[in-house]
C-alpha cells in the first residue's frame, strides 16, 4: 500500500496541471508544484489556508461548495470550466478547470474536493486576436 501511495504523490508532483485538494471545510491540504507555478504560491503559503478564490467569486464559490459537500455531488463536475484567476504577483491569467468531489471509497462519504487546473491565457488571447482580426 505504501508503494501505491507514493506512487500516487510521485503522479501529482509530476503532472503539468495543477491539482488542488481541499478538505471539508476548504482547507487547501494538497497543492502540487504546478499549482505553485500556475498560482504563484508555494506550497508552505497555501496548505491549511482557505481555497484561493478570487474576491469578487467568493459568495457564489462558497454557496456551491457548501451544497456540494452537503449533497455529494457537484454542479460543474467533470465539466472543464473556463474562468479569471489571479497569479500572486497581481497578473490575470484564464485557467480551464475542472472539479470532483473526493468520497471516501467504503462509506462513500464526501472528504472534500478536488480542483484541476491549466493556464490557457495564450489560447484564449489568440482566439480572442483572431476574432478581433477577421
Amino acid at each position: 500500500m505504501e508503494e501505491r501511495s507514493e506512487l500516487a504523490e510521485r503522479i501529482l508532483d509530476q503532472t503539468a496541471d495543477a491539482v488542488i485538494y481541499a478538505d471539508r471545510s476548504g482547507t487547501i491540504a494538497r497543492w502540487n508544484p504546478a499549482a505553485t507555478a500556475l498560482f504563484g504560491y508555494s506550497l508552505e503559503e497555501v496548505l491549511g489556508q482557505s481555497l484561493i478564490i478570487p474576491e469578487h467569486l467568493r459568495a457564489a464559490h462558497w454557496r456551491g461548495f457548501e451544497a456540494a459537500m452537503t449533497g455529494g455531488v457537484m454542479k460543474l463536475q467533470g465539466k472543464p470550466t473556463l474562468t479569471r484567476a489571479l497569479h500572486k504577483s497581481g497578473r490575470k491569467v484564464y485557467v480551464e478547470m475542472t472539479f470532483a468531489i473526493v468520497k471516501d471509497s467504503a462509506a462513500g462519504e464526501v472528504l472534500g474536493s478536488v480542483a484541476v487546473a491549466r493556464d490557457v491565457t495564450e489560447r484564449i488571447e489568440r482566439e480572442r486576436a483572431a476574432t478581433r482580426a477577421s
